[in-house]
């Protein structure tokens, strides 16, 4: 089943069942995704994503950013992340914009969509560095 929710916008932080590569079927669970591109086609619009996590923040590895509360409070609140997150950019998906993969999170700070958020300014510089780091791996 396909909604008509408005799409994302490169920068949106996306409540996602993000694949288990190199499987393409969603997720068992949804997590926020970051949304680096958006592409209009007449078979269904296409959503570039970076996978989100909690886990293993305090060691960052080449290609990952992380948003946290306490050293990012502003771009915290505007992602709107539940716990500290970091990206990883080594793993960048193609996913159909449909419930198949995204769903609307259950605090719905967007109404019926599934946006989180969006990326604060003063992560630009962070996040651009590690996809530049991990492209060019």
């Amino acid at each position: 089943m396909s909604r008509t929710w408005k799409l994302p916008a490169p920068g949106d932080i996306v409540w996602c069942l993000f694949p288990e590569i190199p499987d393409i079927e969603p997720g068992p669970k949804p997590r926020p995704a970051l949304v680096m591109s958006v592409e209009r086609r007449e078979d269904g619009d296409l959503v570039s994503v970076v996978y989100g996590t909690s886990r293993n923040l305090t060691r960052l590895k080449t290609g990952e950013v992380a948003i946290t509360q306490t050293r990012h409070p502003a771009a915290y609140a505007l992602a709107g992340l539940a716990y500290d997150t970091k990206f990883d950019f080594k793993v960048i998906v193609d996913l159909p914009w449909s419930d198949r993969y995204f769903k609307v999170p259950p605090l719905r700070p967007h109404g019926n969509t599934p946006k989180l958020g969006t990326l604060h300014a003063t992560v630009l510089r962070a996040v651009e560095g590690a996809y530049r780091a991990a492209v060019s791996r």
